[in-house]
């Protein structure tokens, strides 16, 4: 600062982030990690640096956290398609995108697998509306993408390549590699050839 004004060599510090945003950042890195149910809120608590209070004022409770944490988690992989998807023109490439996503990101987030099918795993009792809000916008995207192709029934291919999406995903957790996530985009491949 020079003479009470501010150079633009001089920065402001990063704002820290709230308590609320701790906490879902927090929660999300665990709950990824560890699973839902294995993380204690006092684990989450402590890991963010918010006292309980917060937790209650921000979220009400573990449940609702876990809702915020979904929700987010939807938000953010509609938000990476849809950047993933800006330049690309053809709509049989945009569907093979949800497999280079996933082929890009498995390995750094160590082979976890499908948050939301993790997620509904751990709760079989309970309809988890993100989960079930994601996986309508996967097959409601794909099927406009593949209306847009021209394929003679949209909807029942969207499904078939919706499944083949979630095997692959579920053998990319079971070996620990990208494999089975190659092979899914493959078989998707092949069958919007037909």
């Amino acid at each position: 600062m020079v003479g009470g004004v501010t150079t633009s060599t001089e920065s402001a510090a990063p704002a820290k982030p709230s308590p609320a945003q701790r906490l879902l950042e927090t929660a999300g890195t665990l709950f990824a990690r560890y699973g839902i149910r294995a993380v204690g809120i006092d684990r989450v608590l402590a890991e963010a640096g918010v006292a309980r209070a917060s937790l209650y004022s921000s979220y009400g409770s573990k449940d609702a956290l876990v809702l915020a944490y979904l929700e987010h988690l939807d938000r953010r992989d509609r938000a990476r398609w849809q950047e993933a998807v800006a330049a690309v023109a053809d709509p049989a490439d945009r569907v093979l995108t949800f497999f280079d996503l996933a082929l890009a990101s498995a390995p750094g987030r160590g082979f976890r697998g499908c948050q939301y099918a993790n997620a509904a795993t751990e709760f079989p009792d309970q309809e988890l509306a993100p989960v079930v809000a994601h996986r309508i916008w996967v097959r409601e995207t794909l099927t406009e993408l593949l209306t847009e192709v021209g394929a003679a029934d949209p909807a029942g291919l969207a499904q078939r390549i919706q499944l083949v999406y979630d095997g692959a995903l579920a053998g990319s957790k079971l070996e620990h590699s990208v494999q089975p996530l190659r092979f899914g985009r493959e078989i998707a491949a092949e069958l919007l050839r037909r």
